[in-house]
């Protein structure tokens, strides 16, 4: 009896070395660690709440920083290790850092995440009149599913610049005395046709016209006396006129508040989870810092959603020509501080979801509460569009979150053959610095309303700390 009871325990021992162990998130942890985790969420909704465009959101980042002592970055002046600085980008993307004791020229700890995400953008000239109602046209931003956007409370955030150079922020459908917006769906009972159409056209891009009003002016005789009503609101409030649009960024986005879900409050439902929930966790790991042995840094960029293009998304040069800034000020050489830099790439995963099993391969999918997810690649199908990161490297962050004892996991974008997706690493990885993504699995994802655990999140915020410590 009694060998048998010790080949039973070196059997658990040799299972528990050797083979992968598959335990839920919330039971590797103690119960003080799960009550931060949702302490800590609660910051993070505020954050959602107030930065549901990119601009709202660098300048919440900005907000957030200045409280800790960060000031805005000057080219050309020294900075001494403890220095914070942030670099803000045409208000459309921020980069932080904290400068560390050792010479940037030996390399720098970079964080980087995106805050745009997908939404509704008004076209140059977006307002009109059809049978006494008013609308806004729309063009799309980013990958959606674009029936999800009809009949959900939408809100209107942006900016209007005027011909004199002014500037007019808008925000309305956010306070409970404002007004919401919607677009609207076909009855039912009318919708034969529509419900045989192919998924990808049941509402057509052209059909995501945002409903803003149906009153008509007083004693006008114009055909478009609604259009002109609501043009003499927004004149009155605004002091805007027609043309204005044309030098525009409105963004109707999902008016809802980010809230917790279910009875346990485990999770949170909001807009704007992608990829503002690794975006949030980075700049928070480096609001932490005092004066790091490295240089740390993040990056919140701009233009994920539509390829990284333009010059607030990384395919741009501003995150290179930063750290070249920070070496020169030392003396030292930009590109060999590129080249000996590290970073993590902080976007979003797929999360395994019971309902859509076919399009997942289980092994190697992230789950929901399995902690921050390591993405080794991310890409469609045959690995395009993605940096594939290094065994070495990633050797090399499994080493800092074991020793951390944080919760993580590997996941991948689906099957194989299923579709795929794409982060900013391919881009840092192209200046030569070591990459690969961490992020928060996300179900729903891209949906107006996504879904994400606590656990995660907070997970992903000690996975980036640890970096910035020990990286």
């Amino acid at each position: 009896m009694a060998a048998k009871k010790d080949a039973d325990n070196k059997t658990k021992e040799l299972r528990e070395r050797l083979l992968t162990q598959s335990k839920h998130g919330s039971l590797r942890v103690d119960e003080e660690t799960v009550t931060a985790a949702g302490e800590y969420c609660e910051g993070y909704k505020r954050f959602l709440d107030t930065g549901k465009t990119e601009r709202e959101a660098a300048a919440e980042a900005v907000r957030l920083a200045e409280e800790k002592g960060f000031v805005p970055f000057e080219r050309g002046k020294k900075y001494e290790a403890g220095a914070k600085v942030y670099y803000l980008n045409r208000e459309k993307a921020v980069i932080l850092a904290v400068i560390g004791t050792e010479p940037v020229e030996k390399g720098v700890l970079i964080s980087a995440a995106h805050i745009d995400s997908p939404r509704l953008d008004l076209k140059p000239r977006p307002l009109y009149e059809a049978d006494d109602l008013a609308y806004f046209k729309t063009h799309y931003y980013g990958g959606i599913k674009k029936y999800q956007w009809t009949t959900v409370p939408l809100s209107l955030h942006g900016v209007v610049c005027l011909a004199d150079g002014s500037k007019v922020t808008v925000n309305i459908g956010e306070s409970p005395e404002d007004p919401q917006f919607c677009v609207t769906d076909l009855l039912i009972h009318l919708a034969s046709e529509q419900m045989g159409r192919k998924a990808s056209d049941v509402i057509r891009g052209e059909n995501l016209n945002l409903l803003i009003g149906s009153m008509p002016l007083r004693d006008d005789e114009g055909g478009d006396s609604v259009k002109l009503n609501i043009m003499r609101i927004l004149n009155e409030k605004y002091g805007i006129v027609e043309d204005d649009f044309l030098s525009a960024e409105l963004e109707a986005v999902p008016a809802m508040p980010a809230r917790d879900i279910g009875f346990d409050r485990s999770l949170i439902g909001a807009y704007g989870h992608d990829d503002r929930v690794c975006a949030y966790p980075s700049l928070t790991a480096l609001l932490e810092l005092d004066a790091p042995e490295k240089t740390c840094v993040v990056c919140l960029a701009d233009k994920e959603e539509t390829g990284s293009d333009g010059n607030t998304g990384l395919n741009s040069s501003y995150l290179k020509y930063f750290i070249h800034d920070l070496a020169e000020m030392q003396g030292g050489c930009g590109r060999a501080a590129l080249s000996a830099s590290r970073c993590l790439s902080a976007d979003v995963n797929a999360a395994y979801d019971p309902n859509f099993a076919d399009v997942y391969e289980k092994r190697n999918a992230s789950v929901i509460n399995g902690g921050v997810v390591l993405t080794k690649y991310t890409g469609a199908r045959g690995k395009g569009g993605t940096s594939d990161a290094s065994a070495e490297y990633v050797a090399a962050c499994r080493g800092i979150f074991d020793e951390e004892n944080v919760v993580w996991q590997i996941g991948e974008l689906g099957r194989v053959d299923a579709g795929g997706g794409g982060t900013v690493a391919m881009y840092i990885a192209n200046l030569d610095v070591d990459v690969v993504d961490i992020g928060v699995p996300v179900l729903s994802m891209h949906a107006p309303y996504e879904i994400v655990s606590k656990l995660d999140v907070y997970m992903t915020h000690c996975a980036i700390s640890a970096f910035f410590r020990k990286g």
